[in-house]
């Protein structure tokens, strides 16, 4: 109170009482109630009455109590007030676009388009802090650790990580590419080799893929890489570095240890490899019933999986929900009802007393409810029914606002059979190293191999992955080979790191930990351009700055590249 104060930012809103003016002044740190008296300054006054939404502006002022009653509670400056004695418009604005109101929000292009002023909004100003202080916490318990932050390069070895890479042509090596790292991932292995035991860095990765909500073609991650440690090493101070981030950002304590799962019991239990925790609605397994029954579909199949959401479902309820499971790639969704009499539905004529019986004994249905069955082989009949649990839980309300359920899931295969490919390919990348004791399945059944990896998940939704690393030259080019790469190949592509290996290259591994996404579910939502200063929209395209843009022939000549692209009609 009393004191002189000069503030700048925009103006918000602007309210005349009477003669007397007042605007609520916005900058990054909220609002602020300005105040023009015509009887202190008539010239100021005279200024400010010209003065419309968004124009930037610097008062100097005294800063005043507000009048009894005239408090807002709902703001920070909400008891103060400023009696502006001087006034400098700094630039004018136009009416924007869009409303600097987070209680209105735009359009989705429009937002893209006009981000800087999107960026104004309170709400928006929060993300990108929030954002920082999680970015700030994450270094500081990092750096406690004994961790360096080393910068990997931008320009790299094109190699194959899952995704297309984005490819720069080199203009002083014509013909020659570099390409945008998908992660640093072979750069922290060449520091592990180099000495440097603990590495970290907030890392820029980019991956030329289609695009949702929670996929961008750049991200950022918590990059990490520890020499001479075990896989408990790794997930230990992984574990503690979240709960480190979480009561540094939302001054929450998890007290508890993160629950533990393998691969296989999460797809048993819940039929995906990143279970959602906050809810219940685990899969029941009733092959072994459903097999006996006279329905020619569950006799065939590998798989049969049941849910019981001890709900009764309407025919158009249940016709959405057939729907919604050809959508995820079954051909169909079987369902009977729980009754007084039994079960009841066109799937019930197929089993007998017995089977029913034996069938509710299994599954623990609530009469009046209805149960649900997938059946196919192990992807379908797990992966399917797992989203369909999803989506059950989000139509009955099982997920309370604001719970947080981490987990940590491990030994998951080290390689999957691609059906399109005909061959096999890495669950995760070819880097990981498999368990000691299924080293010899390599050749004999990849299908055996399980690796050392990791991947820690909130609410279902993954933050990062990470395993202990292959650091012998012998074992990478044999599970190179398993994937069909060719001695040749294996050296054309990784022959830097193959040779790096040859000169002692000790244990380690570490883990890439998603900074976009983290901060979006810390944040309330699972949007990740929510908590990105300039995303691109579903088509990899920025609405603001019109990239990717067509270059002109003097650069295509100087790059020595010819466009042969055919024009949309």
């Amino acid at each position: 109170m009393g004191k002189d104060v000069k503030l700048a930012g925009w103006v918000h809103s602007s309210r005349d009482h009477g003669g007397v003016i007042f605007i609520d002044l916005r900058d990054r740190y909220g609002l602020t109630q300005i105040v023009f008296d015509p009887e202190l300054n008539k010239e100021t006054h005279a200024e400010a009455a010209r003065l419309r939404r968004e124009d930037v502006i610097a008062v100097s002022g005294r800063v005043r109590e507000r009048k009894p009653g005239m408090e807002n509670p709902k703001l920070s400056t909400g008891e103060i007030e400023v009696i502006v004695s001087k006034l400098e418009v700094l630039n004018k604005a136009e009416t924007p676009p869009l409303e600097v109101d987070d209680r209105i929000e735009g359009n989705e292009e429009i937002r893209l388009k006009y981000r800087y002023i999107d960026l104004r909004r309170p709400i928006m100003q929060h993300r990108l802090g929030f954002r920082h202080s999680l970015i700030t916490a994450a270094r500081e318990y990092m750096n406690s650790h004994d961790f360096i932050e080393i910068e990997t390069p931008l320009l790299v070895r094109a190699t194959p990580e899952g995704a297309r890479d984005y490819v720069v042509p080199s203009r002083t090596n014509p013909g020659k590419f570099f390409a945008l790292p998908q992660s640093p991932q072979l750069y922290k292995q060449i520091l592990m080799v180099s000495g440097c035991d603990r590495y970290y860095q907030i890392a820029r990765c980019l991956r030329d893929e289609d695009l949702r909500a929670d996929r961008q073609p750049e991200h950022t991650q918590i990059d990490l890489e520890m020499s001479f440690v075990h896989q408990e090493d790794v997930i230990q101070l992984v574990e503690g570095l979240y709960k480190h981030i979480v009561k540094r950002t939302l001054e929450i304590e998890i007290k508890d240890k993160f629950p533990r799962m393998t691969y296989s019991e999460a797809m048993q239990r819940f039929g995906s490899d990143k279970p959602d925790l906050r809810f219940g609605l685990e899969l029941i397994d009733v092959t072994k019933t459903a097999k006996k029954s006279d329905f020619e579909v569950f006799r065939k199949a590998e798989f049969i999986k049941c849910l019981n959401p001890d709900k009764d479902f309407s025919r158009k309820e249940i016709d959405e929900l057939t729907q919604f499971v050809a959508d995820c790639g079954a051909k169909g969704l079987a369902w009977l009802k729980v009754t007084d009499k039994g079960l009841e539905g066109s799937l019930a004529k197929f089993f007998n007393a017995a089977l029913q019986k034996e069938l509710l004994d299994t599954a623990r249905p609530k009469k009046g409810s209805t149960l649900f069955f997938i059946a196919g082989n192990f992807k379908i009949a797990h992966i399917v029914l797992g989203n369909l649990r999803n989506e059950l839980a989000k139509r009955m309300g099982l997920i309370k606002p604001g719970e947080m359920k981490f987990l940590w899931v491990f030994d998951f295969p080290l390689f999957e059979w691609s059906e399109e490919g005909n061959a096999w390919q890495p669950c995760h990348h070819i880097f990981s190293s498999p368990r000691e004791e299924c080293l010899q399945y390599l050749e004999k059944d990849p299908s055996k191999v399980v690796g050392l990896l990791h991947d820690l998940v909130l609410n279902g939704l993954e933050l990062g992955s990470g395993s202990i690393r292959i650091n012998r030259k012998d074992v990478q080019e044999r599970v190179m080979k398993v994937i069909g790469l060719s001695h040749e190949e294996a050296n054309k592509r990784f022959g830097f790191l193959l040779e790096a290996f040859k000169y002692g290259a000790p244990p380690h591994g570490g883990m890439g930990l998603g900074v976009d996404r983290i901060t979006a579910l810390l944040c309330g939502f699972n949007d990740i351009r929510e908590v990105m200063a300039f995303p691109k929209n579903k088509n990899a395209e920025c609405p603001m700055d019109g990239c990717p843009s067509e270059i002109s022939k003097e650069q295509l000549k100087e790059l020595h590249l010819k466009v042969d692209v055919v024009k949309k009609s």
